[in-house]
């Protein structure tokens, strides 16, 4: 039995989400179908983050096994498969590792973007979120500051997760303004809770517009431990994974 992990990338825009489910086209589902074709035999995937129905992801992972060695070398297997993957999902890599190695429990961190723009623009519709509203930039970026020391986040999970802890720690939380009128959110963590990267978009944006606002009223909010006035309206598509990091002993201390 051979362990590999799989590098994907995609598109997430015309997709029900990362995780195969019934009923809708999935990364893991056309993921799952391409492998299928090409060694002809069933493959189950194991996936290291779950994304929502149009978020994209720059870098996430699979992991499978293999009872069979691989006789193509990795780098022709790959293209293979690439050629019977849609165009908006492509295989990056494919890594043998451990036995062990697992591509979601190993992962120390994952880190996301979010994309704001503010001025109408058709190029962008699919890849970033449309906000024509004034954002007081020094005033978020203080909310997203007051974050890195926060270690309960119940109040940006959406209801029916099965989470059982709502623990999280923040390495990285920033705003930053792009050329072209875009705004960025820049966030890494240990772990996420459902919903909690778009929870957190959409409050901060909401406070930073309120009149009454203040770094005091967000901490409360973050300190009620609920999720009743949390704003998870930002669409899926301003969404994207950026990166999931792992130890390198994982990629290095094959057999092991």
């Amino acid at each position: 039995m051979e362990r590999y992990f799989f590098e994907v990338a995609y598109d997430g825009s015309g997709y029900g989400g990362f995780q195969i489910q019934n009923n809708t086209v999935t990364i893991q589902g056309e993921l799952e179908k391409a492998l299928k074709i090409f060694f002809k035999i069933p493959i189950s995937l194991t996936g290291s983050s779950r994304t929502d129905a149009g978020v994209h992801a720059r870098q996430n992972f699979f992991h499978a096994d293999f009872q069979h060695t691989i006789i193509d070398s990795l780098q022709k297997t790959v293209y293979h498969i690439n050629a019977i993957l849609p165009p908006d999902i492509v295989l990056k890599n494919m890594v043998p590792v451990g036995a062990d190695a697992h591509c979601r429990f190993d992962a120390l961190s994952r880190s996301y973007y979010y994309y704001i723009y503010q001025q109408k623009d058709p190029f962008l519709r699919r890849s970033a979120f449309y906000y024509p509203y004034p954002v007081d930039l020094e005033l978020i970026n203080s909310y997203a500051a007051f974050l890195l020391d926060v270690t309960e986040y119940e109040s940006f999970s959406k209801k029916h997760t099965n989470a059982g802890t709502f623990e999280c720690k923040l390495s990285q939380s920033c705003w930053s303004s792009l050329a072209g009128g875009i705004i960025r959110y820049e966030v890494q963590g240990n772990r996420f809770l459902r919903g909690m990267v778009r929870g957190l978009v959409g409050t901060m944006l909401k406070y930073g517009r309120s009149s009454h606002s203040s770094l005091e009223a967000f901490q409360t909010h973050v300190y009620a431990k609920s999720a009743a006035r949390t704003d998870f309206s930002p669409p899926g598509i301003g969404l994207i994974l950026q990166e999931v990091s792992y130890p390198k002993e994982i990629f290095t201390n094959i057999g092991h």
